[in-house]
């Protein structure tokens, strides 16, 4: 019988080899900004409760602020998670594989994240541009829609960034442990 030092080395199934390569651009930028994104969310709503509270009169323009900004605190947070290789994803399939076809079917499907966030960029960038060429003013407050819709595109091209790394990082991981594979036979 082999002892576990006579097998060559292989990764536990449930072991990710990417996630031992942090990033060049560290997350914590995108979790500062996430952070400053939340503060200032909290203080619109509770300045809206108190004063809802004691008027009876509700700041409703604020709403405006409150959908952007949850908008892009979620385009935020999807490249920290992409980043930190901590998107959603479903495993059930990919968990049974062994290193190396896990590690190229994460590749694929972060490609496919890419592709997805690639088209909000474009789509978002043509609605951003319409927005500035029809002159389209907000409802609540009436400042330039565009000011507000701007963000979408530029934060998708971002989180495309992210997944690049990501898939880079996966790539390098997946020849690392390939390379270790084949040297241990």
């Amino acid at each position: 019988m082999n002892s576990p030092s006579d097998e060559p080395a292989v990764l536990a199934r449930d072991a990710n080899p990417a996630d031992d390569l942090p990033p060049r651009v560290p997350v914590s930028l995108e979790g500062a900004l996430g952070a400053g994104l939340m503060a200032v969310l909290c203080v619109i709503t509770f300045a809206n409760v108190v004063t809802r509270y004691l008027t009876n009169v509700s700041l409703a323009f604020t709403e405006e602020f409150s959908v952007t900004l949850m908008v892009i605190l979620a385009l935020v947070g999807a490249a920290a998670a992409f980043a930190k290789g901590q998107h959603l994803r479903m495993g059930f399939a990919a968990d049974k594989l062994s290193p190396v076809p896990r590690l190229w079917l994460e590749a694929l499907v972060l490609l496919l994240g890419m592709a997805l966030f690639a088209l909000i960029a474009w789509y978002g960038a043509k609605l951003t541009w319409d927005e500035y060429s029809f002159e389209v003013s907000s409802s609540g407050l009436g400042v330039p829609q565009w000011l507000y819709t701007v963000w979408m595109p530029v934060l998708c091209v971002a989180v495309c960034a992210r997944i690049g790394g990501r898939i880079a990082r996966v790539l390098r991981a997946a020849a690392d442990v390939s390379g270790r594979q084949d040297g241990g036979r």
